[in-house]
Order: C-alpha cells, then sequence, then structure tokens
C-alpha cells in the first residue's frame, strides 16, 4: 500500500541507501530544500518541493538542508531544519522540527538550521568528494565554499578534506529514472485524474466558450481529487494549438475550432502528462480528420516501439516516418520520404520529439543517450508519447484549407518487463472515440 504521504519511510530509506553506496564511503552529499518563491511584494508561489530532495526525503518543507555521510557511525542521514515555532506556525502552517524530522521521516538526526554553520564543517572532515547541485543556488554555493574553505584552515594537515566536487545527479538521477510500484501506483493516479480532467472538458465545450473556462473545468478537476496542476495547462482553440508552450488561454473558440488541451496532474509530487485535441462541435470537418487520424498512425508506430530493450529513439523514429510519409501524400511536402527524414524537412510541421521521460518532474531527469546511443528501454522507465502536426495561418506555402490547425496526441506509458502499459488508457484517443465520447456526453 501506499501512504496517505504517498511512500511509504521504508522506501525513501531504500533511495537514500542506494544512492549512497554509489557515491562511496569517502563522499558528502548535500541537498538544500527549495527556496520560497516572492510572487509580489510579500506574498509568495505555492511552495513546492525540490524533486530530488523530495525523492530522497519526503520532506515538504522549505528552509532545511539534506545530508547524507556513508558510513558515519553516528548516523548517515542528517537533516538540518526549522524549529518549532508557534507564532511563525499561527501565520504560515505547522513545521515538523529537528524531533518530528526524526520520529515521522525516518532521519537518523535532525538539527536546527540555525546550527549548519556549527555542524556541517566538520562532517566534511574526513569526506574527500561532495555531491551536490553546482549552480541551482548560487547562495547556498558560496555557503558550502565558505565551510571547505573553513575546514581547510583549521584542521590538521593529515585530515582528508575534501578536493572534488561533483555533480550530485550524475547519480541520482540515474536513480530516478527507474521507478518502484509505488511510484508507478502514484503516477496511475495522476493518470487518472487527468483523464478525468480531460473528460470534463469536452463535456464542456461548445462554441463560444473561452479557453480559460475549459482550463477552469480542467483544474477543478485536479483540485477536486487532492491534485495540482504539473505545468500550466494549455488550451489552445485553432490556430492557438500552433504555438507548443501557449498558455495565455484568452480566446474565444469559434465552431470551425479544433482544441488542443495539454494538461496534467501532480498527485503526491508525481507528474502525468496529457493531451488530446478534438472539435469544440463535437464532429471533425474532413480536414481536421485527415490530420487527425495521420497524428493517430504516428501515435500508434511509436506505440508499438516501446517495448524493453528497444532504443528509445526508435518511438521518434517511428512516428516521424509516418507522419512525413503521410505529409508526402497530402501534398504538404515534396520530395522522397528518405530525403525528407535526411534532411528533416518535416520539422516545418512536426516541431518536437516524439517523447520525454516522465516522474517527479514533467519532463523528468536522465540522460537520453549512453555514450552517444540512443539508450535501451528497460522497465520502470516511464515516459511520455506525443506525436504532433501543426500548420500555423502565416505558413501561405500551404493550400489554405490545412492552415490553422494544431494537433496533437499525448499518452503517458509506463515499461514492464515484457511490454508497455499505458497509464492514461482510459481517455479517448482515435478521432471516431473522440466523436463518441463528446456525443455521449451532449
Amino acid at each position: 500500500m501506499v501512504s496517505a504521504m504517498g511512500i511509504k519511510a521504508v522506501e525513501y530509506a531504500r533511495r537514500r541507501r542506494q544512492l549512497m553506496q554509489s557515491a562511496g564511503e569517502d563522499a558528502i552529499l548535500i541537498l538544500p530544500a527549495a527556496p520560497m518563491r516572492v510572487r509580489s511584494n510579500d506574498t509568495y508561489y505555492p511552495y513546492r518541493q525540490d524533486s530530488d530532495f523530495w525523492y530522497l526525503s519526503g520532506f515538504p518543507e522549505s528552509g532545511c538542508v539534506l545530508v547524507l555521510v556513508p558510513g558515519r557511525q553516528h548516523g548517515e542521514v542528517l537533516l538540518f531544519c526549522r524549529e518549532r515555532d508557534l507564532e511563525r506556525e499561527a501565520w504560515d502552517g505547522s513545521r515538523t522540527g529537528p524531533e518530528g524530522a526524526v520520529e515521522n521521516h525516518g532521519m537518523d538526526d535532525a538539527y536546527s538550521i540555525d546550527d549548519i554553520d556549527e555542524i556541517l564543517p566538520g562532517l566534511l572532515e574526513g569526506r574527500s568528494r561532495v555531491y551536490y547541485h553546482f549552480g541551482r543556488d548560487p547562495e547556498f554555493d558560496l555557503k558550502l565554499i565558505g565551510w571547505v574553505n573553513r575546514v581547510r584552515t583549521l584542521t590538521r594537515q593529515d585530515m582528508q578534506l575534501p578536493h572534488e566536487f561533483l555533480e550530485l545527479g550524475h547519480l541520482l538521477h540515474e536513480q530516478r529514472l527507474f521507478k518502484s510500484r509505488d511510484e508507478i501506483k502514484l503516477m496511475r493516479r495522476a493518470a487518472e485524474v487527468s483523464v478525468l480532467a480531460h473528460q470534463a472538458a469536452m463535456r464542456a465545450a461548445r462554441p463560444g466558450i473561452h479557453e480559460y473556462e475549459l482550463q477552469a473545468e480542467v483544474e477543478r478537476v485536479f483540485r477536486a481529487h487532492d491534485a495540482w496542476p504539473a505545468y500550466g495547462s494549455i488550451v489552445g482553440a485553432g490556430n492557438n494549438a500552433c504555438i507548443l508552450h501557449y498558455i495565455d488561454n484568452t480566446a474565444r473558440i469559434r465552431a470551425s475550432d479544433l482544441v488542443l488541451i495539454d494538461a496534467g496532474a501532480e498527485y503526491r509530487g508525481y507528474a502525468a502528462d496529457i493531451t488530446r485535441t478534438f472539435p469544440i462541435t463535437g464532429r471533425f470537418r474532413k480536414t481536421q480528420r485527415v490530420l487527425h487520424d495521420l497524428v493517430s498512425a504516428a501515435h500508434a508506430a511509436a506505440l508499438a516501439q516501446a517495448r524493453p530493450g528497444l532504443p528509445f529513439a526508435a518511438m521518434h523514429e517511428a512516428a516521424i516516418e509516418v507522419l512525413t510519409e503521410g505529409l508526402l501524400q497530402l501534398g504538404l511536402l515534396r520530395g522522397t520520404l528518405a530525403g525528407n527524414l535526411k534532411d528533416g524537412g518535416y520539422k516545418r510541421f512536426c516541431r518536437h520529439k516524439t517523447s520525454h521521460w516522465l516522474g517527479l518532474d514533467v519532463h523528468d531527469v536522465a540522460e537520453y543517450r549512453i555514450n552517444g546511443e540512443s539508450r535501451l528501454l528497460e522497465s520502470g522507465m516511464v515516459f511520455t508519447i506525443e506525436p504532433g502536426l501543426y500548420i500555423p495561418l502565416s505558413d501561405e506555402t500551404v493550400p489554405a484549407k490545412w492552415r490553422g490547425i494544431g494537433i496533437r496526441t499525448e499518452d503517458d506509458v509506463a515499461i514492464g518487463p515484457d511490454g508497455h502499459d499505458v497509464l492514461t488508457q482510459g481517455l479517448a484517443r482515435s478521432a471516431d472515440e473522440i466523436e463518441a465520447a463528446m456525443a455521449m456526453q451532449g
């Protein structure tokens, strides 16, 4: 079972042990929590914990630092956090405090964040390597450099001191790539909530509605199921669907428009990422259906390559070949299939890759290539499949009937030992399925 917080304490402990084993006993690993971010003057954005910090601790608060000291006799896992403060908690909400961090979050020891200048330099002694995310927080970078310099000036010459600084992500992000069963459960729940949200938007669809009204339906469902938007929801009607990161969501939707909604829920820190493109009236026009069917065929071709042992890049290659061949048949591209694939002629209409990793970040961490070659798919990997076609109104080189149409179809896929699992399978995908679903809801 997944705990009420999402992941069991034993799994966080396993993650930390695995990371420390990779780092080695002469290393120290230091990871600050995400800071609060000012929205305007004295108001702040809703707090969202740093994904790496969350992955290793499940600790939800700002103003703290996680330190892992492999092999330390008096405890390997230390947390510096804010003390309990009833006056501040009356304004800002409850704090866990050092005692609660040990009792409820599995820390070996915890200290007040106010004591970090006194305690952390001593933890650096006897360690030759520091794993840390340099460049994320310049202010903390300077603190860490100051602690190291202080230790160098105060310790005896025969004491081992840090002389190597390594990017923490090289170890941690490879570990995060492979999802546990409990992580997959949380991602499945994020996907289920996202499916419900897209269905609600399709039910609300009608000519004359504004993009932001459909966005409101989507995000209402997220919050109604104890989830948050995993990223800025995209609701693009007509030509706005050709803007890949469109988030204005202000236009009134015309009866002739397709609507592209790219929106996913974040549940207990884990993201879903779904895109569907549907006609606001519930019925595709001829040119819209032709392009939608082409994107659906590309999606199916990519999904067929989602199997253990196949290269990650094979999904994109399969999708692009289908899209390019279809564009040639429609006269939207000229030349040969081989020529367009070689010189990238298709990129006019196919502007992005077909897949990206998915997890605690919607564009999750880890490398796509190993030693210059596309890495092979393995059980536990989760990613999107999202082919798209975009023909903006400004492209006068194509017949007018094709212009102003943007289509993307995106699902979330987990690799298992023998194949794949589409986590977002419950949402209508093909043109026929979308029309049938919208007719039923109408």
